[in-house]
């Protein structure tokens, strides 16, 4: 029998500990709430997500400051930190989960390269960022992002 999948395991963990979730993202362009969704009864630890793509949006939605954009970019530890602190004030919940990242083809640079991911997590206890660099088309970088942000909520739930 094959383990159930990410998106449902998040849930019974949100959902176990009475914890309510919010998702900023952008280079995954609502993949990862839509994961979510797909779990029946997900509106009850699902508060909603915001797909901000452009810096604008960022900024005005989610509250990033367009100081980190000018002086650090979108895909950006300082930037997925404030998407995710942004996320979970906007919507009220317990956890923010950002993503932001070079899904390609183009876009890439000797410091950025294509592939290149951040995902941040803020919580009333603190925030984290992490890093990834995937390899692979759009799609994929895209299918990877989401999948390892449900990763990281699962590891995070299960530690508390």
């Amino acid at each position: 029998m094959s383990a159930p999948p990410l998106e449902n395991i998040v849930g019974n963990l949100l959902r176990k500990r009475g914890l309510r979730l919010a998702v900023a993202e952008s280079c995954t362009g609502g993949l990862v709430s839509h994961l979510i969704t797909n779990v029946p009864g997900s509106s009850t630890y699902y508060m909603g997500g915001v797909t901000a793509y452009a810096y604008e949006a960022k900024v005005r939605l989610l509250g990033v400051s367009w100081r980190t954009l000018e002086k650090y970019g979108a895909v950006s530890q300082e930037t997925v930190i404030e998407m995710a602190s942004g996320v979970r004030k906007a919507l009220a919940a317990d956890i923010g989960i950002s993503v932001s990242g070079i899904a390609g083809p183009g876009g890439g640079t000797p410091d950025k390269p294509v592939g290149l991911t951040w995902i941040g997590l803020s919580t009333e206890g603190g925030e984290e960022a992490y890093q990834y660099v995937w390899e692979g088309n759009r799609l994929a970088v895209k299918e990877k992002s989401a999948r390892q942000v449900l990763r990281l909520l699962q590891e995070y739930l299960e530690s508390l």
